[in-house]
């Protein structure tokens, strides 16, 4: 029996093992729950799966098909539910509809003489608009009528809430716009802030505390307003030397833009007289100031230009008796 107490003791082991007691568990509480789902769908048969089909496989299968099986039920009931719905709706509908026709028939039997309450009859006339609307309908109209009572718009249109918008936007990002100049504004302060701490933080650093001007500022102080009282006693003497020079001149210049485009124009002209002969100066480019000396040197171009067209009509003849072909003379 002593070799038989290794395997028994495995045996022991798996069978008190809290991880396998669990799965075991779970195991059989899932089979617990397929075959009663088995049962309410086949009622007066044998519903349970052999033994020997009894597997893992066959759970998953079993499960899965329970799943969608319920799902499928479910969908089914709340699809009845809303035709159930719908139905009493329509019921209810047609009932206010026939009330109304008979509430209808009944004033119109009445008679003309009796007074009619129009404010029921557009209540009435209302409560139908917005029965017959539907859901997305009725969910426009309150999104128009809560937006119309935010704008403050007695009588909403949707071109009108539409420009309304649009104006709203507009004004929404000049604000943004105004914000951001704001705010840039305030970064610019606040840099400036800074920098004019720091400048007094170095002045009271320099001075133990206390800003010390310049030594030197006192006397030039007293020398700029020595020179301002200086150049204040000359104003008199220069004011009186500008009116002599006027009067010498004849009084003040009385210049009009007649005057100034006038001599404007002459000077124009003049430019362009002074082009012309520019031009024509240029001609003579190269020859002597002296006008004997520029004679002779003209002369001596014009010489030599003489002479080089003899040489060029020379040397044409000479090409052309060159290439003329040779005429043979005939003997007498």
């Amino acid at each position: 029996m002593a070799h038989l107490a290794p395997h028994l003791h495995q045996q022991t082991a798996a069978i008190f093992s809290p991880s396998v007691a669990r799965a075991a568990a779970s195991t059989a509480k899932d089979w617990s729950y397929v075959d009663e789902w088995l049962r309410r769908k086949y009622v007066g048969s044998s519903s349970s799966p052999p033994q020997f089909e009894r597997n893992p496989e066959t759970l998953k299968t079993l499960l899965a098909l329970v799943a969608a099986n319920e799902a499928a039920d479910e969908s089914r009931d709340q699809l009845a539910r809303l035709e159930d719905a719908a139905l009493d709706e329509v019921r209810a509908a047609q009932t206010r509809q026939h009330q109304q026709q008979q509430q209808a028939t009944a004033t119109e039997e009445s008679g003309d003489d009796e007074h009619i309450d129009g404010e029921q009859i557009a209540d009435s006339i209302l409560a139908a608009l917005e029965e017959g609307l539907s859901r997305e309908g009725q969910t426009a109209l309150d999104a128009m009528a809560q937006t119309a009572l935010e704008l403050g718009e007695a009588r909403p249109t949707p071109e009108g809430l539409g420009a309304t918008f649009v104006d709203l936007q507009g004004r929404a990002m000049g604000a943004e716009e105004t914000a951001r100049r704001a705010a840039l504004l305030t970064k610019y302060l606040a840099e400036a802030g800074a920098r004019t701490e720091a400048l007094l933080a170095r002045l009271r650093d320099d001075g133990d505390g206390e800003y010390a001007p310049d030594p030197d500022l006192a006397r030039r102080n007293l020398e700029l307003q020595r020179a301002v009282k200086a150049a204040a006693a000359r104003l008199p003497e220069m004011r009186q030397q500008v009116d002599a020079t006027e009067r010498a001149a004849g009084g003040p210049p009385n210049v009009t833009v007649e005057d100034i485009q006038e001599d404007e124009q002459e000077y124009m002209e003049l430019l362009a007289k002074k082009r012309d002969l520019d031009v024509r100066v240029k001609a003579f480019a190269g020859l002597p100031p002296d006008v004997q000396a520029a004679r002779q040197e003209l002369e001596a171009l014009r010489t030599e230009l003489r002479r080089l067209t003899e040489l060029r009509d020379a040397n044409f003849e000479r090409l052309v008796e060159r290439e003329s072909p040779v005429k043979a003379r005939r003997r007498p």
